[in-house]
């Protein structure tokens, strides 16, 4: 298949693109800047997914469309909203596959995604699903819990905390739960869902092996990076309630209230997308010890 992808380059972006490549798709990928491309398989188009006239050009020709584009935060001085992001992205790219008679269409959402949800991410996020599942096109909708991998932000983030101060800040008691999946995972699931048509119509939650709490989760952080113990630092919820509002404007600072609500609700699924795909999603721990240390995936 010849695949129109958005958010291609990003993180998810770089492993789904390596798992359809070695399937034998040829990619179609929407970049802010045209830039050459290594093999005859991928192409670069330059374009911006909230500008609908780029969407549509670039899937001319596509046999199937996949958008991926997602903000974790908001700057709304720099144009960086969910609103902007989330939904209207995702109506350009379903106005791009009906225009170009392209009737299969990929989504990545978020596991959280709910009509009444109570973080704006969640929230954004549920009303682009709306959009998609009122296309009239062949869809998949993957929610995703959080994701690990080369190329992460969250676990590399708490992994820079440990080895540059060997402590990691806690919001609240650090009892909520996580469910992390590998990033390369998720794309083997993008994938078969190309060539699975009992998946068009469907929405999956994806969540990995482990259901772990966020102090679990910091230790096996630390002892993929060789640690034996990691020093947290808990930090009362009222007095963080109170303070992240102040500072989230600022791209040092590194939550949102949003983000504290999300992790609070916890991240957690019932594993049941396996039934699906077949296949076991890898372990958190022997997942981020491959890469933390070096090795690349």
């Amino acid at each position: 298949m010849r695949l129109f992808i958005s958010g291609g380059t990003g993180f998810v972006g770089g492993h789904l693109c390596r798992e359809l490549r070695a399937r034998g798709h040829r990619l179609r990928l929407l970049v802010h800047s045209s830039r050459p491309a290594a093999d005859s398989d991928i192409e670069y188009v330059p374009g911006d997914v909230t500008d609908a006239r780029s969407c549509e050009e670039g899937a001319r020709g596509c046999d199937a469309v996949i958008n991926l584009v997602g903000i974790i935060r908001e700057f709304p001085g720099r144009g960086v909203t969910f609103s902007r992001m989330h939904v209207e992205a995702t109506a350009n790219m379903l106005a791009a596959a009906r225009q170009n008679g392209i009737g299969r269409y990929l989504q990545m959402s978020s596991l959280g995604s709910r009509p009444g949800a109570v973080s704006g991410y969640h929230r954004s996020k549920y009303a682009a699903e709306e959009l998609v599942t009122a296309s009239g096109l062949e869809y998949t909708i993957f929610r995703p819990s959080i994701i690990f991998g080369p190329g992460d932000a969250f676990v590399t983030m708490l992994a820079g905390y440990i080895r540059s101060l060997s402590l990691v800040p806690v919001v609240g008691d650090g009892t909520y739960r996580l469910q992390p999946i590998a990033a390369w995972d998720v794309a083997r699931c993008f994938a078969l869902a190309l060539d699975m048509p009992a998946t068009a119509g469907r929405v999956f939650t994806l969540c990995g092996r482990d259901r772990l709490t966020y102090l679990e989760l910091v230790d096996a952080i630390g002892r993929a990076l060789g640690k034996s113990s990691v020093l947290k630092i808990k930090n009362p919820l009222s007095l963080m309630k109170l303070v992240t509002p102040l500072l989230e404007g600022f791209s040092f600072f590194p939550l949102t209230s949003d983000q504290i609500t999300m992790l609070l609700e916890e991240s957690i699924c019932d594993g049941t997308w396996q039934e699906t795909f077949g296949f076991e999603p890898a372990g958190f721990a022997e997942g981020v010890a491959g890469y933390l240390k070096g090795e690349a995936r």
